[in-house]
């Protein structure tokens, strides 16, 4: 029998991080599935190991506690400004709070990192202008420097998909998005991308890495790449059994 690999995943309340959620825990390949959440996610499994705990300050040393000790973590972890009550505050989660998790990530053994970061932060002017792109290349700089056997970094545009908390102007937005695809599927596609597709890409560029078929160590995902991987990732459980054993 193949050997099952450890995950865990933070941000797993969220659009795309319950998906990760949800799809991970339906592959016989990961047992356990840890996460740390200030909630209860709504997906539950007996494979499940769920810490909650609003206090998330705490998080990391939870993370280096995780037994057994994680071999991938997913990071969909992120807020918005309204939320958090300013750029301040966001920065704490959005940054901080995810720089901290995967040092302590690095630290407990992870040998690969996804995190779903964002289009267009790189662009000249916009990187060094915008609070939000320095949030997200902060993070992912972070992350290249840590070291990982694998780091993945997602980089989707338009996060398309239902959300607890609506938001005003993103659910216009998002109509403005849909419209464009029912023209032509490309436009919506270059623009933004289904919630669940960037999920499964995820799962499926995790299990590429850990199988020794990534382009490069510090594996940069953008959007027209994560529509094609998360077509591709088998819908049937076990598919991605022997993922965490890297090929020789």
């Amino acid at each position: 029998m193949a050997a099952l690999t450890a995950a865990a995943v933070v941000g797993s309340t969220g659009l795309v991080g319950s998906l990760i959620l949800s799809n991970i825990i339906a592959h016989d390949a990961y047992k356990p599935v840890h996460t740390i959440t200030r909630r209860a996610p709504k997906t539950s499994s007996p494979n499940l190991n769920c810490i909650v705990d609003t206090d998330t300050t705490k998080w990391a040393s939870a993370l280096s506690a995780l037994s057994p000790a994680p071999r991938i973590l997913f990071s969909a972890l992120g807020t918005t400004r309204a939320a958090a009550g300013g750029i301040e505050n966001q920065w704490k989660i959005d940054h901080d709070l995810n720089i901290e998790l995967a040092k302590a990530a690095k630290d407990a053994g992870v040998k690969t990192l996804v995190f779903i970061s964002s289009s267009g932060t790189r662009y000249p002017g916009v990187s060094t202008l915008s609070p939000y792109a320095k949030m997200k290349n902060g993070v992912e700089d972070a992350i290249r420097e840590l070291g990982f056997d694998h780091a993945v970094i997602l980089k989707p545009g338009m996060i398309l998909g239902e959300r607890e908390q609506s938001r005003f102007a993103e659910g216009i937005f998002q109509k403005v998005v849909r419209g464009m695809g029912r023209v032509h599927a490309g436009l919506q596609n270059a623009v933004g991308q289904e919630a669940e597709v960037i999920a499964r890409a995820a799962i499926k560029a995790a299990q590429l890495a850990e199988g020794g078929h990534a382009p490069d160590k510090y594996w940069v995902v953008e959007a027209s790449e994560i529509l094609n991987l998360g077509k591709s990732l088998d819908d049937a459980a076990g598919a991605g059994a022997g993922a965490g054993q890297e090929k020789a």
